[in-house]
């Protein structure tokens, strides 16, 4: 994980939201936007490879929208009116569905264009709605054991996603808006905790992953894997397999800096074919398990970037 610091201040003042270039050499591992830290500490620089792909989720456990580049914010990603995981579907009393329960929430595309959310899926119509809703109800809802709120958006979205999902159920979209309060994480260390915000992710609000990684894993299944299976931000080339494992705890992309604060457990989401929408419970999960520690290490972050591990 990665945690932006409040000591980014000084550092990232006359870019507050710079442009970032992804890449980076973790697999699966979450990341913040973080400042400089123990400048006054001599630092040893090794290069680790270049952003190759940049993904924002905009809607949590929705379809992947590729981007060559991104504002780093801190609570994650944003192009525009997109930002990383803002959106999400809920039940009707408020809990939480993400692609676990319900995988062929992965083939929904949410993408704003013109002051407008745009919903589409597959044998579905397209379906517009206003980003601000003013008027709509602000509703409480649960993300992992921490309470956060997000804004309704609308019968017409909560018919558009129960009919697609199936009709068994009533679901709701909300959205995550500037003025609603962060969730910070369950059980995350404390050292770091003051710093960590975020709408509806799970734990921080980058992940890392990189490509060599992939083709490693690929290789062990006998399956072609893509890295949007694992719904990371930053994907990183021109690196070895696994080279990115080390104990490296901070990362340089151009004026970017990261801390790493820990590695990203998997789960049967990983099993959902992005493609499809199907689970099946057991690959890639049951091969990446065995492999053990080998994929779940150090991350870092703008396509075409070069990007730094940095110790001390």
């Amino acid at each position: 994980l990665f945690f932006k610091r409040e000591l980014a201040v000084a550092a990232m003042a006359q870019n507050k939201t710079a442009a970032l270039l992804i890449g980076g050499t973790g697999f699966a591992v979450l990341g913040l936007c973080l400042g400089y830290k123990y400048l006054w500490k001599p630092e040893k620089v090794v290069r680790v490879g270049i952003v190759s792909q940049i993904f924002i989720h905009p809607l949590k456990s929705g379809k992947t929208a590729s981007m060559t580049s991104a504002e780093c914010q801190k609570l994650g990603l944003r192009v525009g009116d997109l930002r990383d995981r803002h959106w999400l579907v809920v039940t009707e009393d408020g809990h939480m569905v993400t692609g676990r329960q319900e995988p062929r929430l992965v083939l929904v595309s949410l993408t704003c264009q013109g002051g407008q959310v745009c919903l589409n899926g597959p044998n579905m119509e397209e379906l517009k709605f206003p980003i601000k809703q003013p008027d709509n109800p602000v509703i409480d809802c649960s993300v992992y054991r921490t309470d956060i709120q997000g804004r309704d958006c609308g019968d017409e979205a909560s018919q558009w996603l129960t009919r697609f999902l199936g009709g068994r159920k009533t679901f709701r979209l909300l959205h995550f808006q500037p003025e609603m309060k962060a969730k910070r994480p369950v059980g995350r260390k404390p050292l770091f905790q003051q710093f960590e915000q975020m709408a509806y992710k799970d734990i921080a609000a980058v992940m890392l992953l990189s490509e060599a990684s992939v083709k490693d894993l690929s290789s062990r299944l006998g399956k072609n894997l893509t890295a949007a299976q694992f719904r990371p931000n930053i994907v990183i080339g021109e690196c070895e397999a696994f080279e990115e494992v080390g104990s490296s705890e901070e990362i340089q992309i151009g004026s970017v800096r990261l801390h790493r604060i820990m590695s990203c457990g998997r789960c049967t989401f990983t099993t959902v074919d992005p493609e499809t929408g199907i689970m099946n419970r057991k690959e890639p999960l049951k091969t990446l398990r065995s492999a053990n520690q080998m994929f779940s290490k150090t991350g870092i972050l703008q396509v075409g970037d070069v990007v730094y591990k940095i110790s001390r």
